[in-house]
């Protein structure tokens, strides 16, 4: 048990018995109510000191969490409230406390993907009202990337209900490359989420290969029987994913070692945010032109994210990935050097 929960255990505690007016309190009443309270909620026997509870009253008293709860002694013995109707529990927040609160409404906005925090809405547009009152109406300090015209976010509940409770689903999809949509039982086993789109890494019933599907192509899904479900016994994810930029991969896909080489303009960027955690500073020329390396999936996600770079990045080895861009850039070129379509 942690230290600092029991400690606010104790402070509620104290803070209850210092409410009810109707008797008093002695230093030894205190020791002998929080004991119990203790045992009570954790099963803790051996109860708790006198200097503890001095020291908590002490604590309370003072600025320190932000209480400066007004504890004062009558008769040199009774302990008690000078306010009436005090609780630490009504204690005003710090704008430090305020500013973090803030924060994290902020986060919790972003997180609409989950009827969890759908659910939460309401309770966030009251916090943000409640935190309106007590603070200068200010512009959100956090701002994280959201697209609210993305498909298939309705699904991640009822999919991550599925993978937590070990579910098959009945999933109607289509995807880009099909004119129909197909209906197949699927294990789901993760949820992923890349660049504001979502995928499910599952098992279709008649195969054994893990494949990825996107939540936007799902046109519509249900709960099959548990007692169907075939649990995944493959390695953990953290290591499937450890050498993959995106979700495109099988379970026979292997690490490339990928050799880059970035511009003066563009080293800085890339230096600070690596591309993949696998990135390798190589050499730094005297132009300020950098190599890299990365050991990835070649995939689609790896091309597209070296095409982001234009010409200020050009592949050097593997020479399957150089021939690739090639063939990509060419094709880019070619639409640029015939007659204007519009």
């Amino acid at each position: 048990m942690a230290a600092n929960k029991l400690a606010l255990i104790r402070y509620k505690i104290i803070d209850d018995c210092l409410r009810q007016t109707h008797r008093k309190w002695t230093l030894e009443d205190l020791i002998e109510r929080v004991s119990d309270g203790l045992y009570e909620f954790e099963g803790i026997h051996s109860g708790v000191s006198k200097r503890t509870i001095q020291g908590d009253i002490q604590l309370m008293r003072s600025n320190k969490l932000g209480y400066n709860a007004p504890i004062v002694v009558l008769n040199r013995k009774f302990y008690t409230y000078d306010v009436p109707n005090y609780s630490i529990s009504n204690s005003p927040l710090s704008d430090r406390d305020l500013s973090k609160m803030k924060d994290a409404v902020d986060i919790l906005k972003y997180l609409n993907g989950f009827s969890y925090f759908e659910e939460m809405s309401d309770m966030i547009v009251r916090l943000e009202n409640s935190l309106s009152k007590q603070t200068d109406k200010s512009p959100s300090h956090i701002q994280l990337e959201s697209n609210n015209l993305l498909k298939g976010l309705n699904w991640i509940t009822p999919i991550h209900k599925a993978i937590r409770e070990q579910i098959p689903l009945l999933i109607s999809y289509k995807s880009f490359k099909s004119k129909t949509e197909q209906e197949t039982v699927y294990y789901p086993y993760l949820l992923k989420e890349y660049r504001n789109r979502w995928f499910v890494l599952c098992k279709p019933k008649k195969g054994n290969t893990l494949i990825t599907l996107a939540l936007d192509r799902i046109e519509d899904l249900n709960e099959m029987e548990k007692s169907g479900y075939v649990p995944y016994n493959g390695i953990d994810f953290e290591r499937y994913y450890a050498d993959t930029i995106g979700v495109t991969r099988s379970e026979k896909d292997r690490g490339h070692r990928v050799i880059l080489r970035v511009d003066s303009k563009n080293a800085p960027y890339v230096i600070t945010k690596p591309l993949h955690p696998s990135q390798q500073l190589l050499e730094t020329k005297a132009d300020g032109t950098v190599l890299i390396r990365l050991d990835v999936v070649l995939n689609f996600e790896l091309e597209r994210e070296i095409l982001g770079f234009g010409e200020s990045m050009k592949v050097l080895a593997p020479k399957n990935l150089v021939d690739r861009i090639k063939r990509r850039t060419r094709k880019m070129l070619q639409q640029y050097t015939e007659e204007n379509d519009i």
